[in-house]
């Protein structure tokens, strides 16, 4: 079997001097778009790993030292607040800033700002935080159309936008499952080999039934004396249950490869009947494949705070990284800027002045 196309032994080969039937042909199809489908999906995951890693050399050094400046202007801003240099207008601009600052750092785990701007706001970061989720609940009962349950405890604005979007998506996913089943309604209703097509689901249904039994009575480890050998089943077995849990005919013909169970012959000699029952099992296979890539996308695209309708690939990545490491220089940039007006009275005031206009 080839590394590079893990499929292989796996295809219809044409026999000498004859062309493949359309059965070997579109089960050969099915084989090859699910080996597309998840090279996608490692190479969607690698991709993001050399992101995550690029992110952590490049942006995140320039996080923390916008952090630390953030923190020394919400000092500043304190120190000047316990005097009686600035005038009351001036004294709630400052506070304003103060707090908006020191409750950026708090939600990024700084408990010392925390304290800071309870101590200079009227309503707690706790109370801030529960008023937050009272009006997110509110937005998503009221699309969601019913009670979003807590349990015994309030949900945060975060697990309140985790059960909203999981709720939608499952919602969505339940309507989506209906159109499909209704579309494959009608157009069994429509062709007349409604119930050959039936009978080759059965079929389906039946190899890979069949196909997980005598993996079961092969690799069962209880049978196996040798326990390195034991080892090995036990871990085959383990990978035979969850393929066929998901339905997924590739990983249990690969299984049956690897534990040397197979014809490496017997695909080439299936009957057109055979192979379109199997073609129905890929094609799921290929249905749910895609289904994935959608929902990896979509986590990533969330994960890395890409815009709406962007998917991650390398160029999108790319982007995102430019444009948060010039958004974060050009931060760094006006906090020196208001870092050095804090020194001087009447910088200190005119600044302030300006801030509130």
């Amino acid at each position: 079997m080839s590394s590079s196309d893990p499929a292989a032994a796996l295809r219809v080969l044409p026999p000498s001097a004859q062309p493949l039937s359309a059965a070997a042909r579109a089960y050969n199809l099915q084989l090859t778009r699910i080996d597309k489908l998840r090279s996608q999906l490692a190479e969607m995951e690698a991709l993001a790993q050399q992101h995550r890693l690029a992110v952590h050399t490049a942006v995140d050094p320039l996080r923390r030292q916008l952090a630390r400046g953030q923190r020394t202007l919400a000092l500043a801003l304190d120190e000047h607040l316990q005097g009686k240099l600035l005038s009351r207008v001036q004294a709630d601009t400052a506070r304003a800033l103060l707090c908006q600052l020191a409750r950026s750092l708090a939600e990024a785990g700084d408990t010392a700002m925390r304290d800071l701007h309870d101590r200079h706001s009227p309503r707690t970061l706790a109370r801030l935080k529960q008023d937050a989720a009272d009006a997110l609940r509110q937005r998503l009962e009221a699309v969601l159309g019913e009670p979003l349950d807590d349990g015994d405890h309030p949900l945060t604005v975060e697990e309140l936008l985790r059960a909203g979007m999981a709720r939608l998506r499952r919602e969505q996913e339940e309507a989506q499952q209906l159109r499909r089943e209704a579309a494959q309604a009608k157009r069994a209703r429509k062709k007349p080999g409604a119930a050959a097509h039936g009978a080759e689901q059965h079929d389906a249904d039946t190899l890979l039934r069949r196909l997980f039994r005598q993996l079961a009575s092969a690799l069962h480890p209880d049978r196996e004396a040798d326990p390195q050998a034991r080892l090995l089943k036990t871990a085959l077995m383990s990978e035979a249950n969850a393929a066929y849990e998901k339905r997924d005919l590739v990983a249990l013909l690969q299984i049956q490869d690897r534990a040397a169970l197979a014809d490496p012959t017997a695909v080439h000699q299936l009957s057109d009947q055979r192979l379109a029952s199997l073609t129905l099992l890929l094609k799921a296979q290929v249905a749910e494949l895609e289904r994935e890539r959608a929902g990896r996308q979509s986590a990533l695209a969330d994960e890395f705070d890409l815009p709406e309708g962007v998917s991650p690939n390398a160029n999108t990545l790319l982007q995102s990284r430019i444009d948060q490491t010039s958004a974060l220089e050009a931060a760094l940039a006006q906090l020196d800027r208001d870092l050095e007006q804090l020194d001087d009275p009447v910088r200190l005031k005119r600044w302030l002045n300006a801030r509130r206009d």
